[in-house]
């Protein structure tokens, strides 16, 4: 991938934070955990999705079925996980504020998945990681980038994993875009959920660190009934660029925005990954050419993306079916290497599959290399992956993308970078 000017000055906003996120790896205990004694499995490998089949992050889930629909395919046509074909098993992770998610999760547990994947929200995560760890399963998000994830109790080798970059690098990058297109006074609107307070405050460090102004951070609730109060504060401060950190109700408050003469045609606007989404249905599409935003991920490619429309045709979005499709292949490879897969014995094998060994970049030629009892780098269609000791990327790309006339987006640029 090509590291542009754009990438050399992300390394330099970004560095106080990495350093801090690699202070959080944590010494000698991952050898430790790698000697105790780990569950065996019952020679099954299962896949539990908890995705969102419905709630505000809804436009997700069709990519991110289909990804992990399309590993336990390719999966199962090489001869499936220590000679039989993997299952996989579907839950609805709904929102924050439909609260299925716990329900949803013991459903998983019940039918004996070694492997969650998901939830897509953070906040959702939060609410079930708890039970899915206590059951000895790994969790596996496609999606979630908080920066909790890395830190306090979940800050040290367990069962939680994601192929999801930390907010860390989507908050440099979006600090980084906004100053290089001379942002000096950026209002920030956002969820206040772990999700939104964590990416306000991580691109506040970038805007601040290279110079520039938030004249504003304005928080709504979830259950917020309206947004008035907060667009109001947006459109005091004048700014010279909103930052709008939100989900499916981006749909209501871009028209609110347009109304007091701060949307997205009379001052810059950029998105984050969880309000990427298509809006050429909305009335407000027009308003939307040249807002500009940001998901984690590499660019997948034509050809995955022509696998992925095999497993479903419908597909307008590929946002996180990368990440999705990688969660359970380098899952399923752990459990090669194991020769075990429980979610424990997994989750010992999953940091050493990613790094340090012979490259390779389908789950054909990785299982064939374990086969050969080969130590094994599997680099996927998300990227390098790359695990650190808290289960989180060290190394991934965020895509940078900007909106039509018609209310779709491509994208324009992949910036590279290292936590």
């Amino acid at each position: 991938m090509k590291r542009s000017t754009t990438t050399l000055r992300l390394a330099a906003l970004a560095s106080a934070s990495a350093l801090v996120l690699a202070a959080c790896g944590g010494g000698d205990d991952s050898s430790d955990d790698k000697d105790k004694e780990v569950a065996k499995g019952d020679g099954e490998f299962v896949v539990g999705s908890l995705l969102p089949q419905t709630g505000s992050l809804a436009f997700l889930g069709p990519p991110e079925f289909a990804g992990v629909d399309l590993a336990v395919k390719e999966i199962n046509a090489a001869g499936g996980v220590l000679g039989k074909d993997a299952r996989h098993v579907k839950g609805d992770s709904g929102d924050t504020d439909s609260g299925i998610a716990p329900t949803e999760t013991d459903k998983l547990i019940k039918a004996k998945s070694d492997v969650i994947v998901g939830a897509a929200s953070s906040g959702v995560s939060m609410t079930v990681i708890d039970k899915i760890l206590a059951a000895g399963v790994v969790q596996y998000s496609p999606a979630n980038t908080s920066t909790d994830f890395d830190n306090g109790k979940y800050g040290k080798p367990d069962l939680y994993f994601r192929t999801a970059p930390s907010d860390i690098l989507q908050g440099a990058v979006l600090a980084n875009l906004l100053v290089q297109e001379g942002k000096q006074n950026v209002a920030i609107l956002a969820r206040q959920d772990s999700y939104g307070e964590t990416l306000a405050a991580e691109v506040k460090k970038g805007l601040e660190a290279a110079g520039s102004k938030v004249a504003v951070t304005s928080f709504y609730g979830e259950k917020a009934p309206s947004y008035d109060a907060q667009i109001d504060e947006v459109a005091a401060a004048k700014p010279d660029a909103v930052l709008l950190i939100a989900f499916d109700e981006t749909k209501k408050i871009i028209p609110q925005l347009v109304g007091k003469g701060v949307g997205p045609q009379d001052v810059a606007t950029y998105f984050v990954d969880g309000n990427v989404a298509d809006y050429s249905k909305e009335s407000f599409a027009p308003q939307l050419k040249g807002v500009k935003g940001t998901v984690p991920g590499a660019d997948a490619g034509d050809e995955f993306k022509k696998r992925l429309l095999e497993i479903n045709p419908k597909l307008t979005d590929y946002s996180y079916a990368a990440e999705s499709y990688d969660a359970v292949v380098t899952s399923a490879l752990a459990a090669i290497a194991a020769d075990n897969e429980s979610g424990e014995a997994i989750a010992a094998e999953l940091v050493e599959i990613t790094k340090g060994g012979e490259k390779c970049t389908t789950f054909q030629q990785c299982a064939d290399l374990l086969a050969e009892d080969k130590d094994i780098d599997y680099d996927g269609v998300s990227g390098p992956i790359e695990f650190g000791e808290t289960g989180s990327p060290t190394s991934a790309s965020i895509g940078i993308y900007e909106y039509d006339a018609k209310g779709t987006y491509k994208g324009v640029d992949y910036i590279a970078g290292d936590i």
